[in-house]
């Protein structure tokens, strides 16, 4: 609920009081002062809390992530427990790389020990998968994990996942959220120490030794010796996935050294989202200098892998819509290839992930399973399967924005995985004679050629969001044609469609392709997916062109 003038005021003027235990919020809020526009930007709402958690700049405020707004949230999160389990719950912990990620991880698991609740928490920066796998491996209730994924040093974010290790669903975000909105931000952080464990290194070694599981080979010829060039982009990823390669036999890794350490502040990658072809360059200067073969970044919770590969006329960067396009592809002809393929295998996806997929499953006899856009309900859908003894049936899910997952293992999008079977797949390739390009080549060829592109729009602060819906109305009322081609179907799914919960996510549909429009369930800004088909990239780029400027007209208008 916004706030007027006088209750921004207020709510200010408590913090300044009473937020003393972290000396740079005391800081900023002196410094806010004489600044009323800042005053209300942080203030004017609470940061809301949802089925991904929470995720903000981190600074003060109660639109901002810090030790308060972890603790209440944390708070209302064990009220939930509380009332969900007989029994004492247990909670895993991670956190990333990020600036306070650690200090947020120790706020939460006080705050859970005071209840009596036990907890589980990493002693150093891990994954996001690796949380996911553990709250099933220690036979938690919940998981928080530290992370703000592939956003900018600024943010900060907060997870929770359920006992069967998905991302919460939306009754019980619904439900911790009543129990947070109960809390006084200033009553949550207990003042004595309390027992807290650490994840065991067994844990850690159970995941590389089912993530090495997960290999496709069947004795199939292979050549290890593919030349990568890996960038963790500061993040998490520089421990497991250099593990994983090297335990199965991949020595010929170059690190990007600059973007190996960790570190919060990312100095070589400030938008560290491997989506981003500036995310890319440091890497791709190191790819071309070694003449690696491939080039792989890790975001940095490591659940996202964007991936470059040398082609005839030099590096050519992949789209997560390829990335994942190959790795079905590989999936389904290895498993049909060595009779492993399950009966009635399904692969799941979002609605905004190319319908490519839909050609390339109807070839092997999978069925393809769409979702709204967000890891979290793939894993909703794993969990599905679980629950009707059907957990066998899956195949492979992934989504356009680079993550991917070829085994429940794990109930988020893998890195770690997905690194593995990229390499796997480029050796397969390589043993072959071909490459990964020429793999994909050789896959429009046989489909069509199909372009896929996402553009984002950031609309900041309480103006944004006003913005922001009255853009949603214009297009859900507005919109006849894009590019001169007449809207033949338009998909709303704001009241729920094909058993999906309700979304504000418009689909529209013309001849040759579609176009979605969503805000961002996580940050301050619309995104816009094309997916067009044509008879050349020159051509698909064209119709790419002229169905975005009519959509960016309509937000202009």
């Amino acid at each position: 609920m916004m706030l007027n003038q006088e209750q921004i005021e207020k709510s200010y003027l408590c913090w300044c009081e009473k937020a003393v235990l972290d000396p740079d919020l005391s800081a900023e809020l002196s410094a806010m002062e004489h600044t009323p526009e800042r005053i209300e930007d942080a203030f004017f709402d609470d940061l809301a809390f949802g089925t991904g958690g929470l995720r903000g700049v981190i600074g003060a405020g109660t639109r901002r992530m810090n030790i308060y707004t972890v603790a209440r949230a944390t708070v209302g999160l064990a009220d939930y427990l509380a009332d969900s389990y007989s029994a004492k719950t247990a909670v895993a912990i991670g956190y990333d790389t990020r600036i306070k990620s650690r200090e947020f991880a120790e706020i939460a698991a006080r705050v859970l020990a005071a209840r009596g609740i036990t907890v589980w928490i990493y002693d150093r920066p891990l994954p996001t998968p690796m949380l996911s796998f553990a709250v099933r491996a220690l036979h938690a209730q919940a998981g928080i994990m530290i992370t703000a994924s592939h956003n900018p040093a600024v943010y900060n974010g907060y997870k929770v996942y359920g006992e069967d290790g998905c991302q919460i669903t939306t009754a019980a975000a619904d439900a911790i959220t009543e129990r947070i909105n109960a809390r006084d931000y200033f009553d949550c952080i207990p003042s004595e120490s309390y027992e807290i464990m650490t994840v065991p290194d067994a844990v850690y070694t159970e995941f590389l030794d089912t993530v090495s599981g997960l290999s496709l080979l069947y004795g199939d010829a292979i050549d290890r010796n593919v030349s990568v060039v890996y960038t963790p982009l500061c993040g998490t990823g520089l421990e497991p996935v250099t593990d994983i390669l090297k335990k199965n036999g991949f020595e010929s890794v170059t690190l990007v050294s600059e973007q190996a350490k960790h570190d919060g502040n990312f100095p070589t990658c400030p938008f560290p989202n491997p989506e981003l072809p500036e995310a890319m360059q440091l890497g791709l200067s190191y790819a071309e200098r070694v003449s690696a073969e491939l080039l792989l970044a890790t975001d940095p919770d490591c659940d996202r892998v964007g991936v470059a590969v040398r082609t005839p006329d030099g590096y050519r960067l992949l789209t997560g819509n390829e990335v994942g396009v190959l790795l079905l592809d590989y999936i389904c002809t290895q498993r049909e290839k060595h009779g492993r393929m399950p009966k009635d295998p399904v692969c799941i996806k979002t609605i905004v992930t190319t319908d490519l997929a839909e050609a390339i499953a109807r070839d092997h006899g999978v069925t393809v399973d769409n979702v709204l856009t967000g890891f979290k309900f793939i894993g909703e859908k794993i969990g599905g399967l679980e629950a009707r003894g059907e957990l066998s049936r899956y195949l492979f899910g992934f989504e356009e924005s680079c993550g991917y997952l070829s085994s429940p293992h794990a109930r988020d999008k893998d890195g770690v995985n997905a690194a593995y079977l990229i390499v796997e797949m480029a050796g397969v390739l390589k043993a072959r004679g071909e490459s990964v390009h020429s793999r994909l080549c050789a896959i429009y060829e046989k489909y069509g050629y199909t372009q896929n592109t996402l553009w984002s729009y950031y609309f900041e602060g309480a103006s944004g969001i006003d913005k922001m819906n009255g853009i949603m109305h214009a297009f859900r009322t507005q919109v006849k044609a894009f590019g001169g081609r007449a809207v033949t179907t338009l998909l709303d799914y704001e009241k729920g469609l094909d058993g999906l919960p309700k979304s504000d996510v418009l689909k529209f549909f013309f001849d040759g392709g579609s176009i979605v429009v969503r805000p961002s369930g996580t940050e301050p800004k619309l995104k816009i997916y094309i997916s067009v088909s044509a008879e050349s990239e020159r051509a698909a780029q064209e119709k790419t062109d002229a169905i975005r400027r009519d959509a960016e007209a309509i937000m202009n208008a």
